[in-house]
C-alpha cells in the first residue's frame, strides 16, 4: 500500500516530534467539515494554528474564505514547505504558537472572524496554554471564536484558564470517522 503526499509527510513529522505533531494521521474530511462549519466568506479573516497538511485549510478555502485573508500559523518544517507550495497567497507564519503573544500584531489587530486550532492543547502546559489561548482572544472580533479539537473527551483547555479568561466551551460534535474519533469545541468569551 503506497501512502498519499499528506500521509507521508505527515508520518515523517511525527517520527521527529510525536509530542509536536500530537495525531497519528491527516485529520479526516468529516473533522474538517464539523471545524469549520461556521466560517462565512466575507465575514473577516481567519487565522489556523498547527494547519499540518493542510486538511482543515482546504475546507477553510472551500467555504469562500479568500487565501490572501487566512493566516497560517506552523512550526514544522516539513508543514510549511508543503503549506507554501499549496497555499502561495496565505500568510504563513513560520513560529512557535506558544509565543505568538509575545508579538503585538498581527494578533491584537486582526479581527478574525475565527481561530481553527489543530495544535495538540493536552501536551502543553497550563503557561503554554496561556499564552496560544490569550493570543487566540486577542484576534477575534467581537462574538467570534476559537474552535479546538480534541480526541479526549474534555475541552483541552485547563480549567484556571477557562475562569481566568471568562471563556466558555461548548461542545459543538464529534467526528467518528476521524482517525481517532475526535470532538470539537466553541471557546468564546462569556457574555
Amino acid at each position: 500500500m503506497s501512502l498519499s503526499t499528506d500521509q507521508s509527510v505527515f508520518l515523517k513529522s511525527w517520527l521527529k516530534r510525536p509530542m509536536r505533531t500530537g495525531a497519528v494521521a491527516p485529520s479526516s474530511n468529516a473533522l474538517a467539515r464539523l471545524i469549520t462549519r461556521d466560517i462565512l466568506p466575507g465575514a473577516g479573516p481567519v487565522i489556523e494554528l498547527g494547519p499540518g497538511t493542510g486538511a482543515f485549510t482546504r475546507c477553510i478555502l472551500a467555504k469562500g474564505v479568500l487565501q490572501c485573508d487566512l493566516t497560517l500559523v506552523e512550526n514544522s518544517p516539513d508543514f510549511t514547505a508543503l503549506l507554501r507550495q499549496r497555499f502561495p497567497e496565505a500568510r504563513l507564519l513560520d513560529m512557535d504558537v506558544t509565543r505568538m503573544r509575545r508579538w503585538h500584531d498581527p494578533w491584537r489587530s486582526m479581527q478574525a472572524q475565527a481561530v481553527i486550532s489543530g495544535l495538540p492543547l493536552l501536551t502543553m502546559g497550563v503557561r503554554a496554554q496561556w499564552n496560544v489561548v490569550g493570543a487566540c482572544m486577542q484576534s477575534l472580533q467581537a462574538g467570534a471564536a476559537l474552535y479546538q479539537f480534541t480526541y479526549m473527551a474534555r475541552c483541552p483547555i485547563a480549567p484556571e484558564i477557562m475562569t481566568r479568561m471568562n471563556l466558555r466551551a461548548e461542545r459543538i460534535g464529534s467526528s467518528l470517522l476521524n482517525l481517532p474519533p475526535a470532538s470539537v469545541y466553541r471557546i468564546a468569551l462569556n457574555t
